[in-house]
């Protein structure tokens, strides 16, 4: 239901964006629209790392293969002044997650080959064969470098019994049994968080950091106990390490009150002496440290009764334990990813009218730089981006890379040296020279109480303006999510065959103020349904949309969003609701969310009247749109049950729908076989119930085929 928040950047923004848009404005060659098999030809960059020099950068490449139903990453690496970009790591086993080492003379990152767990491999800077570092019985989740480059943290989840046969009989040089293989033992459950998405049942196994010595080869754990430890972030003397856990009594599981904490990295202890640096009973995340080591920064939400409603600010603590400064109150905008700088100013991402730009904040004033010029300290820039991850390395240069989206091409690596911004990756130039694309434009509008709401629309590819076109509503994800100024093949997907389509940010949506996103707690299906039909209105009142030809669809929150959508009005002629939900009860205790529902809906035993009124499911009748319900059997986020109650309801009442079940996908899909039929069953079911073509198609799956 709920999308992970991302942020972006304004000092970045500030001076680097007329360069970027002159980039975006070249003229392309060959124009044609986009395609469904277009999806699986975009590379996905991310995740930059900026040497300690600030000469190059590495970063992963994640490709679709379609033929052989599967996801590859590589490594690559490019100057950071631009130049030829080089994979370090071979087709044929994935490989993300680089870091590089604080001398620079080695990249480490994870991979899991040989058929085995994920495991920290390293490569030298210019050449050689990838080593493996690590053979833990279990995989490695995480890993970061120590200053003196001798050492590793990783976070490890206590290995499962199968875990410990397998790494026995491996280094036995023997095969497991396979009859052992087939007989799954019960799942025993004691805990309060019991489940969660693309994991499944929770035991007693935690995470916790580990300290691994490159030279000896040794482990050595320096966290225990019932608590999950992660983001480990080393000091630069060395000596510490921080880490963000939930180590709230009596039960974490029962709160949101995640802290950070820092751990001597030479103990020795069984159970190591811990400083707890912050005490707020909200979720505090993602430390790092000032370059000398007195400080830490990190994220901290501070009304843990609002959970994801809540402000994500930028706050920074004494290294040693004391009182807390938050930064970012004034800015009323979510902010993730601090870092501090050479100068002691703190960078972060922040989530701002819909996109995401790059902020510094002064750690003495508070005074944060801004580059979008709306609020008077900056002339205006234009444009829109979305900056997905920064990295500005070790050294004072100044250098910093970032991965950054426009509305017309997907993430690439830019650099900034000397505040001149360059594209230096170019993964998916080649393809979107030969696309005409829709060309998304921000738009506001009013809703039903005179709220100012935003959103993207995209228009049909060859418009015409006077005449009207048949129209796709989609509500986002979260809900406390939002559409950024960012390359999305979907709109343009539904642009390519006819459609205006509409991304709304309704009320709940992040980048708006804390009030705007709280403004549907535990009233679902009120506000934002009335935001959403407002950009429907509007795109009505431009003349551009079609009042007899609407089609509505979502994923997650968006097919929750969906079924609300179809329970209050039966304008629209066809809807599709992916990995949805409407009758919440049956959802507590069988998905991810009973300590968000308990905190936003109370009890389901003993507020019935307020779980009544948020699920769409008791105006089930009320429902004439023709829907198309599909998820994945595997999904503990937002389980394939909502889907089957609706269809089932749907069924029963004799409406024209349909429930598509894809197995052993979980809420975010990973197959390409399974996405492509995806798409082509979103566009098959509105065609025909929106322009009235030929009955839905029915794809043929590459398994049901025999392929």
């Amino acid at each position: 239901m709920r999308l992970p928040s991302r942020a972006a950047c304004s000092v970045l923004c500030l001076v680097l964006v007329p360069a970027f848009l002159v980039l975006a404005q070249q003229p392309r060659r060959t124009l044609r629209a986009v395609t469904i098999d277009d999806y699986f030809q975009i590379r996905a960059v991310s995740d930059p790392d900026l040497s300690p020099d600030g000469r190059f950068v590495t970063y992963t490449v994640e490709s679709h293969l379609l033929k052989d139903d599967k996801n590859e990453d590589r490594i690559w690496m490019v100057p950071t002044a631009g130049g030829e970009a080089v994979p370090l790591t071979a087709a044929g086993a994935s490989s993300s997650h680089a870091r590089w080492s604080r001398d620079g003379r080695s990249i480490a990152f994870l991979s899991a080959r040989d058929e085995g767990k994920t495991q920290v491999w390293v490569l030298p800077r210019w050449a050689g064969e990838a080593e493996r570092l690590t053979d833990t019985p279990q995989d490695v989740e995480d890993f970061a470098w120590s200053p003196d480059n001798r050492h590793l943290v990783l976070v490890l989840r206590d290995p499962s019994a199968e875990d410990l046969e397998t790494a026995k009989a491996r280094k036995g040089r023997a095969a497991v049994s396979q009859e052992k293989r087939k007989v799954q033992k019960p799942w025993v459950i004691d805990r309060l968080q019991f489940k969660t998405d693309e994991i499944g049942y929770l035991d007693r196994r935690r995470t916790h950091l580990y300290v691994f010595d490159l030279a000896a080869k040794t482990l050595r754990q320096i966290t225990t106990g019932d608590f999950d430890d992660s983001e480990p972030a080393w000091s630069p003397d060395g000596w510490s390490i921080a880490f963000s856990s939930n180590r709230s009594q009596p039960d974490p599981d029962a709160t949101y009150d995640n802290n950070i904490w820092v751990v001597r990295a030479d103990t020795q202890e069984k159970e190591a002496h811990l400083t707890q640096i912050t005490t707020n009973p909200g979720a505090d995340t993602a430390p790092s440290w000032s370059p000398d080591a007195k400080w830490i920064t990190y994220v901290t939400q501070l009304d843990p009764h609002l959970f994801d409603y809540a402000t994500r600010h930028v706050a920074f603590s004494p290294a040693r334990g004391g009182s807390a400064r938050v930064l970012t109150l004034k800015l009323d905008r979510n902010a993730d990813e601090p870092h501090f700088s050479s100068d002691g100013k703190i960078f972060f991402i922040a989530d701002d009218d819909g996109a995401l730009q790059l902020y510094t904040v002064d750690t003495t004033t508070a005074a944060i730089t801004f580059g979008d010029g709306q609020r008077g300290e900056r002339p205006p820039i234009g444009g829109r981006l979305t900056v997905n991850g920064y990295s500005i390395g070790n050294g004072s240069t100044g250098n910093i890379a970032a991965q950054i989206s426009t509305l017309d091409h997907p993430d690439e690596i830019f650099s900034v040296i000397g505040g001149k911004l360059t594209q230096i990756t170019h993964m998916n130039d080649a393809l979107m020279n030969q696309l005409k694309l829709s060309q998304g434009e921000y738009v506001h509008f009013k809703s039903k109480d005179g709220t100012t709401v935003a959103g993207y629309l995209y228009k049909p590819l060859d418009y015409v303006a006077g005449r009207r076109y048949p129209t796709i509503l989609r509500p986002h994800g979260g809900p406390v999510w939002s559409y950024y100024a960012e390359f999305d093949h979907l709109p343009q997907l539904y642009a390519a065959n006819g459609y205006v389509v509409l991304f709304p940010n309704p009320r709940g949506s992040s980048g708006y103020g804390q009030k705007f996103a709280q403004a549907i707690w535990a009233e679902w299906g009120n506000k934002d349904f009335q935001d959403d039909m407002a950009m429907v209105d509007y795109a009505i009142e431009q003349g551009i949309a079609d009042p007899a030809k609407l089609a509505v669809g979502g994923w997650s929150y968006g097919g929750i969003s969906t079924d609300f959508i179809i329970a209050q009005t039966n304008r629209f002629k066809a809807a599709i609701s992916g990995a949805g939900s409407a009758f919440f009860a049956s959802s507590y205790g069988h998905d991810e969310y009973q300590r968000d529902y308990e905190t936003e809906l109370g009890h389901p035993w003993e507020n019935k009247a307020v779980w009544e009124k948020v699920s769409p499911f008791y105006r089930v009748s009320n429902i004439a749109t023709p829907t198309l319900f599909m998820g994945g059997d595997s999904d503990w986020n937002v389980p394939i049950l909502g889907s089957e109650q609706m269809y089932q309801a749907l069924k029963r009442l004799g409406r024209a729908t349909e429930l598509v079940v894809y197995p052993g996908e979980f809420h975010e899909f990973k197959a390409p076989s399974h996405i492509k039929d995806r798409l082509e069953r979103y566009l098959a079911w509105y065609n025909h119930y929106v322009k009235g073509d030929s009955a839905p198609a029915r794809p043929v799956s590459a398994a049901q085929s025999g392929e």
